[in-house]
C-alpha cells in the first residue's frame, strides 16, 4: 500500500509515496501478458502500475474510496486491464466470486499504511498533524476516539501492550482514563501531545508512536483481516500461482511467517507418533526462507521502508488436489 510517485503527473502527485520493495515484488510475481493478479492493498497504485506495465491484468482492492478514485485516474491508460474494487482484502473470495475472476496467477499484499494516510491530518492517523482522532481506513466502523473515550483502563492497557508493544501501556492507559474525566479526546494532537507530556521525549521517535499503531490496528482489525485472508487465499491461486506479502512489524510478520511455514511442510512429526505423517495442510512451496529486506539504497531513499519484509510462496499441487 505504500505509494509511488514515479511516472506521475498532476496536482495530486503528493497523494502517494514510493512503493516499497517494488523491483522485488515484480520479480517475485513475474507478471506476464494474460495473467490475472490481485493487488489486495491498492493504495495509490504503485505496485499495480508496475504489474500492469509488465502486461498483467490487475484487480486492485481497497476499502479507501479516496485511494480507489486516485488509482483509477492514475491507471486509466491501461483500460480494461485494471479495475479498482471496493472492499477489504479479507473479502477476496467474495469479491472474486462476484467479479467472476476465476483462478489467480498472483496475489500481493502490502500491509503498510500509505504515506498519504499518515500525512493527511484529516484522516486521523498522524501525531504530527492535527485532525480528528479517526484512523479508519474505510468509511464505516468505530473510530480511535471511540476506543479512547469508552474503553476501560484494563482494556486500553492490554491494547497498547499487545498491539503496540508499548512498555508504558499501564501508565498511558491510567492517564487517558483520568484525563477523559475532564475533557473528551477528539483530536490526534490532543492525544499525542498529552502522551509526550506524560512520558517525555528521548530521541527521534515520538512517544505516542506505539499507541497510535495499536489504535490504528484495532480500529481496522488489521490482524483479523490478515488471518481471514490467509485462510481463504490458497483456494483462489492457480497451481504455480504466487502470493507475496510485505509486512512492517513483528506481529503481522509473525503471522505470515508461521502460516507460510506450516503450509509448506511436507510432513508433520510429533513425539507420540511412530513416524512422520503427510501434512494435510500442505498448499505452498516457500520461495524465500527468510523475509526479503529492502537494500541500503532503498532505505536511504525511503526511511519508511526500513522495517519492511517481503515473504513469498507458490501454490503447489498436493496429493489431495
Amino acid at each position: 500500500m505504500e505509494m509511488s510517485a514515479s511516472d506521475s503527473e498532476g496536482p495530486e502527485q503528493e497523494f502517494y509515496h514510493e512503493s516499497i520493495l517494488l523491483e522485488e515484488v515484480v520479480a517475485a510475481l513475474a507478471p506476464q501478458e494474460g495473467q490475472l493478479i490481485v493487488d489486495g492493498t491498492l493504495g495509490g497504485g504503485g505496485h499495480t502500475e508496475a504489474l500492469l506495465k509488465a502486461g498483467a491484468t490487475v484487480k486492485g482492492i481497497d476499502r479507501d474510496a479516496e485511494a480507489r478514485h486516485y488509482a483509477s485516474q492514475r491507471l486509466a491508460r491501461f483500460g480494461s486491464r485494471f479495475e479498482a474494487v471496493a472492499g477489504c482484502f479479507s473479502e477476496i473470495s467474495k469479491l472474486a466470486k462476484a467479479g467472476n475472476w476465476g483462478s489467480l496467477d498472483g496475489v500481493l499484499l502490502d500491509l503498510g499504511v500509505s504515506s498519504h494516510q499518515l500525512d493527511a491530518g484529516e484522516r486521523g492517523f498522524s501525531f504530527r498533524f492535527d485532525g480528528p482522532l479517526d484512523m479508519r481506513m474505510g468509511e464505516k466502523g468505530r473510530t480511535a476516539a471511540d476506543l479512547v473515550n469508552t474503553w476501560g483502563e484494563a482494556e486500553l492497557r492490554q491494547l497498547f501492550w499487545d498491539l503496540g508493544e508499548e512498555k508504558s501501556a499501564r501508565k498511558i492507559a491510567a492517564w487517558i482514563v483520568a484525563e477523559r474525566e475532564k475533557v473528551t479526546f477528539e483530536s490526534t494532537l490532543q492525544l499525542a501531545d498529552g502522551i509526550e507530556n506524560l512520558l517525555g521525549r528521548r530521541g527521534r521517535t515520538h512517544p505516542a508512536t506505539k499507541v497510535f499503531q495499536a489504535l490504528r490496528m484495532e480500529v481496522n482489525d488489521e490482524l483479523g483481516e490478515l488471518r481471514r485472508f490467509l485462510e481463504v487465499v490458497p483456494d483462489l491461486l492457480k497451481i504455480g500461482g504466487r502470493l507475496a506479502i510485505i509486512t512492517f512489524h513483528s506481529l503481522e510478520d509473525r503471522i505470515v511467517k508461521q502460516t507460510f511455514r506450516e503450509a509448506s511442510k511436507l510432513e508433520l512429526d510429533r513425539p507420540e507418533w511412530p513416524a512422520p505423517r503427510p501434512n494435510p495442510h500442505l498448499v505452498y512451496r516457500l520461495l524465500s526462507r527468510k523475509g526479503i529486506a529492502p537494500g541500503a539504497e532503498e532505505v536511504s531513499r525511503n526511511a519508511r521502508s526500513r522495517s519492511s519484509r517481503l515473504r513469498l510462496v507458490e501454490r503447489i499441487k498436493t496429493p489431495a488436489a
